[in-house]
């Protein structure tokens, strides 16, 4: 490396999207307890996931990442997190079906509670007063007190994430992911929903393949694979002094891993190559995410991927790639282009969603023929660069939240009020959730029948 990397010599580099706690020493006191509380995750955890992501950057995979815009502490309870888990496997076996390879499950969840914010204050009336930033900083209630950042919400924070990830690993080793029960994971809303019959139909295919191999021997029990999966956690590493806290130096290698989950990723407002979340970023070995804007030249990506994965290790990085429908034509190719010239080993995720938020009848919004758009534009312009549409990022919940316009169901803006719970981002719904899911399979089939027709001339 260029210079030594400490787990705090982010410290002394420049830093943007800082909240203003009033009280330093406190929380140097919770950084300080929170460094002695046992990790969330595991080394080797990491190390499995970014295995998994380097078959993803060779194209023998898709990554399949998603969750809260930003968790809540009001929120948190047993069956939000089943619905979601479900919600998402539904997703991850269409995929699979599509794609025909392995799909990568990484959730936004156990630690996805700090959200950047494009202005530090918000104004209702004549009231001024500190953005809310996420459960982990402050109070999403409009008031001066709960506007106040507050160290102590860290630990609430690091206490929800442990209870998550400990039903999660249960969800996903314990069974209840079986391939088996494929129809049990309908969620009640979706069986009533447009997608219905088409994820009855795929459910049913499915299960005939599991009857033929029963058949032939091959089950649940002596097969473990076929109930169990494996399911990763990420969330944006925006709080240094928690993400520093968590920072573990593992006993076999000896390298230094984030264990407050098994990827971070850098954002958008917070990617600039000499300040602080980079820096600290550059010296971890878990796979990172960067979050890809418009602003991003093709030679400020190849200083960013230089610092960040100088070996050019393939799974360490992916590029998520958040243009917006109407720009990704204009901006996604001369970075594709510059990548594959240099031969950097990169992940090309899209993130549908960050770049289509409207605002329709005083709600945030984000219409779901325009996340579908950039979508098909990803792939569209990958294909035509020779390069591998590796992956998705989305906000989804797996509750029946009204959030984002359009879909099968035609949400219009006078259903936003009906069921807004977003703490922040507006989030798909499990029903759109499965109906991108599927459309995006067909995509995916689509472009492995051109391959075959190519190769077969």
């Amino acid at each position: 490396m260029a210079q030594t990397w400490t787990p705090n010599s982010w410290r002394q580099k420049p830093i943007q999207q800082v909240p203003d706690y009033p009280d330093l020493a406190a929380l140097d006191a919770v950084e300080g307890r929170l460094a002695k509380f046992p990790p969330l995750v595991f080394a080797g955890e990491a190390r499995r996931l970014k295995s998994a992501l380097a078959n993803v950057a060779e194209g023998r995979g898709f990554l399949l990442q998603g969750g809260d815009c930003a968790e809540s502490f009001a929120e948190h309870g047993a069956d939000t997190i089943r619905d979601f888990f479900r919600a998402f496997l539904q997703m991850a076996v269409v995929l699979t079906f599509g794609a025909q390879q392995p799909v990568v499950k990484v959730g936004r969840i156990a630690g996805q509670f700090a959200k950047p914010r494009s202005s530090g204050v918000e104004k209702q009336g004549d009231i001024t007063l500190p953005s809310y930033r996420g459960d982990i900083i402050n109070g999403i209630e409009f008031t001066e007190q709960a506007r106040v950042p507050n160290p102590e919400r860290q630990i609430m924070a690091y206490r929800q994430s442990a209870a998550t990830l400990n039903l999660l690993r249960a969800f996903a080793m314990g069974g209840y992911a079986n391939l088996e029960n494929v129809h049990q994971w309908m969620l009640g809303f979706v069986k009533d929903s447009p997608q219905a019959e088409r994820y009855r139909k795929l459910a049913d295919r499915i299960s005939e393949t599991m009857d033929f191999m029963k058949a032939i021997g091959i089950t649940s029990e002596n097969h473990p694979s076929l109930r169990e999966t494996d399911f990763f956690t990420s969330h944006e590493a925006l709080l240094l002094g928690y993400e520093q806290a968590l920072t573990r130096v593992d006993s076999t290698s000896g390298d230094w891993y984030a264990t407050s989950g098994h990827m971070i990723w850098i954002g958008d407002r917070t990617r600039q190559p000499d300040h602080a979340h980079i820096e600290y970023c550059r010296g971890i070995k878990n796979p990172l995410g960067l979050k890809c804007g418009p602003s991003l030249t093709a030679d400020g990506l190849l200083e960013l991927i230089d610092l960040l994965n100088p070996a050019n290790e393939a799974g360490r990085l992916t590029l998520i790639c958040r243009f917006g429908h109407d720009k990704v034509a204009e901006h996604l190719p001369r970075l594709i282009r510059a990548v594959e010239r240099e031969g950097k080993k990169v992940v090309w995720s899209c993130d549908p969603m960050h770049g289509n938020t409207i605002t329709l009848n005083n709600y945030k919004t984000r219409p779901f023929e325009r996340i579908l758009s950039e979508v098909e534009s990803f792939f569209q312009i990958h294909r035509a660069e020779g390069s591998h549409p590796g992956g998705i990022h989305v906000e989804m919940t797996g509750n029946d939240v009204t959030e984002c316009t359009g879909g099968a169901r035609a949400l219009s803006g006078d259903d936003l009020a009906d069921r807004y719970h977003t703490h922040c981002d507006p989030r798909l719904n499990a029903d759109q959730a499965l109906e991108l899911a599927f459309l995006l399979a067909e995509r995916m089939k689509g472009g492995r029948d051109e391959k075959r027709m190519v190769v077969n001339g």
